[in-house]
């Protein structure tokens, strides 16, 4: 796929990983879809400025299976139709099993594995229809080996592997392709308030003895979406701490 003048919707996409994403496919001449729970911003927006293409901003829940489908119709209607979606919205509520609450489980579920079957769901009509697409799902690492006190961010992003191979064969006819990108440890507003001894375990823990950036899950979102042969796939972007 050639990704010039196509029309991505990234949910999660006001920092971090999702915002990374949008600015590294804004500069291959991508629309952008901005999303968050909350209205965007028009600075946000004017980060954008510095690329010739199409930004639009639409906020909303994912967990809300009507409110995904207002938000698709939504960037339709806008830019005329959604070419790429990426499933990045995601929460923790980390603690061990015994202090875990069913709230704490269910909501982690409801925002990174529903919210993602959500905007699928919702995106797939028209795109089975354009007979073209590309969906991919922001999975991680752990949701691969697991860690201790993320039983119930683990079990999302598992499930979200799930989801990712499912469909990728529901769909794979029509030219619509599904995969996740499992990030490891990446550099972050929450590794940055780590001690450097903490960080040092955790680096330890990395074949490459390394954080990850952002750009490089960027870089890879990029390649995954315009591959046209890559389908039902989960790349582990994560300095080899997960070799299968």
């Amino acid at each position: 796929m050639e990704i010039t003048n196509k029309n991505v919707f990234i949910t999660g996409s006001t920092r971090g990983i999702g915002l990374a994403i949008a600015h590294h496919f804004a500069a291959q001449g991508a629309n952008l879809v901005l999303n968050g729970r909350s209205e965007i911003s028009s600075e946000l927006i004017g980060e954008f400025d510095q690329y010739d293409v199409q930004v639009v901003g639409v906020s909303g829940d994912v967990s809300d299976a009507d409110d995904a489908k207002r938000m698709i119709q939504e960037a339709t209607d806008a830019l005329g139709s959604v070419d790429v979606l990426i499933n990045n919205a995601g929460i923790t509520a980390d603690k061990l099993v015994l202090k875990m609450t069913a709230d704490d489980f269910e909501r982690v579920l409801k925002i990174n594995l529903t919210g993602a079957f959500n905007m699928t769901q919702a995106v797939l009509k028209p795109m089975t229809k354009a007979r073209q697409g590309a969906i991919i799902n922001m999975t991680s690492v752990v949701g691969l080996i697991g860690n201790a006190g993320q039983a119930n961010y683990a079990a999302s992003k598992a499930g979200l592997i799930g989801l990712t191979k499912s469909v990728a064969r529901e769909v794979a006819s029509r030219n619509i392709r599904v995969n996740a990108i499992a990030p490891g440890f990446i550099e972050s507003d929450m590794t940055a308030v780590l001690s450097d001894k903490v960080k040092d375990a955790m680096k330890a823990q990395i074949p490459m003895k390394r954080f990850g950036s952002v750009e490089e899950i960027a870089t890879a979102a990029l390649f995954v979406a315009t591959q046209e042969y890559i389908t039902g796939q989960t790349i582990a972007i994560d300095g080899g701490m997960v070799m299968q």
